[in-house]
């Protein structure tokens, strides 16, 4: 799978007072994508962690394209960009109901144990479990 699609409404202590998006709520709408796209994949994040293996953030980029405001029935689709080795990748694209691009962003995580802190390869049980 190198795409997976999630939507949720945006709520109102996500927005300011003039009921746009505040810039900082997009970083997690994108871990929700993460997320949900490991999830479709019949990897927990959870057990992933339990299991010892962490995926910290290392690079975050965001290009806003207009703003997203309260009530937005918002979709995240999260798109695998290569075959992860150490790291991953991935592009986002934010749409509104309307389909209109609301913003562009890519993410790079680094598989690392975390109990030596050190970057490992992703686990083979991810990897069996992409079509590319």
């Amino acid at each position: 799978m190198d795409f997976n699609d999630i939507s949720f409404r945006v709520r109102y202590g996500e927005t300011d007072q003039m009921g746009v998006v505040y810039h900082g709520n997009y970083p997690q709408y994108l871990e929700m994508g993460r997320v949900e796209w490991l999830r479709v994949l019949g990897i927990s994040y959870k057990e992933m962690e339990k299991s010892g293996i962490i995926l910290p953030v290392i690079s975050l980029n965001i290009n806003y394209k207009k703003s997203a405001v309260y009530d937005d029935l918002l979709t995240v689709r999260t798109i695998l960009l290569k075959r992860p080795l150490v790291r991953i990748a991935f592009d986002y694209e934010i749409y509104n109901e309307g389909g209109e691009l609301l913003a562009e962003a890519n993410t790079v995580l680094a598989f690392m144990d975390a109990e030596k802190n050190k970057p490992i390869k992703c686990p083979d049980y991810i990897l069996e479990r992409l079509k590319i």
